[in-house]
């Protein structure tokens, strides 16, 4: 009986020790496993797991349009029906211009090769993506996310504020956005060798890594003519205005200029000799050389007060009143812009016409000419009220947004600057 009992107990002992043994393996294998698992990267295209598709990259070509493009990847004419029905309110026919990407999922079987989803671009960062997974077709849109990185860039001027900025590998982009915010205080035409930038700037890229746009300048010193001009962004009446350093707005009534980045050929004087009519007379404004149909702005708010065509003197002209002080013309015009009629009201820097070479002129160039008070006045030296600074409720906002702005120029020349001197040292 003793033997019995003992021989149970070392077979009940054996079973459940062997238990154990198999369920301990077991964990270990699911923990093997779900380590594999955590290691496995699943890869995504626009939403899409592409683990074990095929993607095929296209473009539009010029005649394409939806029913060849799906006719190409082989689909029957009751199929296409269905898939442009089911996308039509996001994938207009229009939109698909030449030179637009596309984009073919297609399953990787050896057998019979099945296209899963159609992703179409509508810009850099939206696209309609098409499944064709299921029994019914559903059209989403998917939009990349766009990160926004602070960026920094400052550069000494050799020959042009353009090829500054380039050579200091910064989009040129910048060049227009400074030129739009220094405006009412510096003549672009006027930029000299020695001038200088420092500006930071928010840019967006798509992925984090590839660049999209600029979205905003948020700070900058230009040095023109040894003088510091500083721009500091600041919110007041629910508008971004950029301020100077004391709280006064760097917005003017007038534009420095009605054209952007073109020589002067001609300044205001008493006594200029006229290329055509051989002799000398006054020259009571600016000349700016640019190629024809280069789009000129007005340089402030107003009304046109007269427009018409003088054959033996300025060709097509317009002119424009902007208060009881101040008009301006404009003058060798090759046409007007879209509704500009005599009467019609202008609002600064907005296109009014383009250049031309039209009247007695020897080439293309507008003639920019500034009456104050009905007497001509050189537009270049010409001083004009600025809009409304800081107001003193918000003084001390402003002036913590100032330093800030200031403090963060400094640090990131700072680097550059250290920077600099390090890969100086190493070579």
């Amino acid at each position: 009986m003793r033997n019995i009992i003992r021989i149970t107990f070392i077979f009940t002992l054996v079973f459940i020790l062997g238990a154990c043994s198999k369920k301990a393996k077991e964990q270990n294998t699911q923990c093997e496993h779900s380590e594999e698992r955590a290691e496995i990267e699943h890869i995504y295209r626009f939403g899409i797991c592409i683990d074990s598709l095929d993607v095929n990259e296209y473009q539009i070509k010029s005649g394409d349009n939806l029913s060849k493009i799906y006719s190409d990847f082989g689909f029957s004419g009751r199929e296409i029906d269905r898939i442009v029905k089911a996308s039509s309110n996001l994938l207009p026919p229009k939109s698909l211009l030449p030179g637009t990407k596309y984009y073919s999922f297609t399953t990787q079987e050896d057998t019979l090769p099945k296209i899963t989803n159609i992703v179409f671009a509508r810009s850099k960062t939206d696209f309609v993506v098409i499944d064709l997974t299921a029994d019914s077709i559903k059209a989403d849109t998917f939009k990349k996310p766009v990160t926004i990185k602070r960026k920094y860039s400052e550069g000494t001027v050799e020959t042009c504020l353009w090829d500054a900025i380039v050579a200091s590998g910064t989009d040129p982009i910048i060049a227009l956005k400074l030129s739009d915010i220094y405006a009412w205080q510096i003549d672009f035409f006027g930029i000299q060798k020695g001038d200088a930038f420092k500006v930071i700037y928010d840019a967006a890229y798509i992925d984090d890594t590839i660049p999209l746009n600029v979205e905003s300048v948020e700070g900058a010193i230009f040095t023109h003519n040894k003088k510091d001009y500083i721009a500091v962004p600041f919110v007041q009446d629910d508008a971004r205005i950029f301020f100077d350093e004391n709280g006064n707005s760097l917005r003017r009534a007038f534009l420095k200029s009605p054209l952007d980045f073109f020589r002067i050929t001609s300044k205001f004087t008493n006594s200029r000799y006229h290329p055509v009519l051989k002799r000398y007379r006054p020259h009571h404004g600016v000349d700016y050389a640019a190629p024809v149909g280069t789009p000129v702005k007005t340089i402030g708010d107003g009304v046109v007060i007269d427009k018409g065509f003088q054959k033996n003197g300025g060709g097509y002209y317009l002119k424009i009143k902007h208060n009881s002080v101040y008009t301006t013309t404009y003058m060798h015009l090759s046409r007007y812009a879209k509704g500009i009629q005599k009467g019609s009201r202008v609002k600064q820097g907005e296109v009014v016409a383009y250049v031309g070479s039209t009247g007695l002129s020897t080439g293309p160039h507008l003639d920019f000419r500034v009456h104050k008070n009905g007497t001509p006045i050189n537009p270049l030296t010409m001083e004009a009220p600025a809009d409304i600074p800081v107001k003193p409720e918000l003084s001390d906002s402003f002036m913590i947004v100032k330093q800030g702005i200031l403090n963060e120029i400094a640090f990131f020349n700072t680097v550059v600057n250290d920077t600099t001197q390090l890969l100086a040292g190493n070579n």
